[in-house]
């Protein structure tokens, strides 16, 4: 058994589109290598920044990641080796372990699909696309009600959307009303 640790640089962007392992990240690794019967069990954790962008609000954000990791990797001539097909399980290959791709595919697999910068984010206004974050509890848009339009037109109203409802209520509870 050995014990190693080290830091390396990530030698191109790891991860998915909206998050990843940037190129040239320090990678942290503090791993144990067994020999068994069969080959090298490697096995520990792999700490690395990670960089994205927020799905709901599409700002940028940092974080980290920690991955465990446990990976076998075949001698060659072992039963292992021997049974299984060459992509599913990796080897050692002239007494070298190649770990690149057990790190991808652990990272591809431990982001998450859609990335949020918290996990509160509001996102977006739909009508004008402010960061709901920054724009506060009393944002907010009135919309007309397009089955209204033409009556707001004709008397010069239309700041709210219930200005029209609020009419015709008055004007079924008070006929002698005059319209404002």
């Amino acid at each position: 058994m050995r014990t190693v640790t080290r830091t390396l640089s990530a030698p191109a962007r790891i991860g998915l589109d909206l998050v990843a392992i940037p190129k040239g990240a320090q990678i942290e690794m503090d791993l144990r290598l067994e020999s068994v019967s069969e080959g090298v069990l490697v096995s520990g954790e792999i700490v690395a920044p990670v960089e994205g962008e927020c799905v709901r609000c599409l700002e940028p954000f940092g974080d980290s990641i920690t991955l465990s990791l446990t990976e076998l990797f075949a001698y060659p001539d072992s039963a292992t080796e021997q049974t299984t097909d060459e992509d599913e399980i990796p080897r050692v290959v002239d007494e070298h372990i190649d770990l690149e791709p057990v790190i991808v595919d652990a990272v591809g697999l431990a982001l998450p699909l859609q990335p949020l910068c918290s996990p509160d984010c509001l996102g977006l206004c739909a009508e004008c696309g402010i960061r709901l974050a920054i724009a506060g509890s009393d944002h907010r848009h009135e919309i007309l009600d397009p089955r209204w339009a033409g009556l707001a037109a004709k008397f010069g109203t239309g700041s709210t959307s219930n200005e029209p409802e609020t009419r015709a209520e008055e004007a079924r509870l008070d006929p002698n009303a005059e319209e404002k």
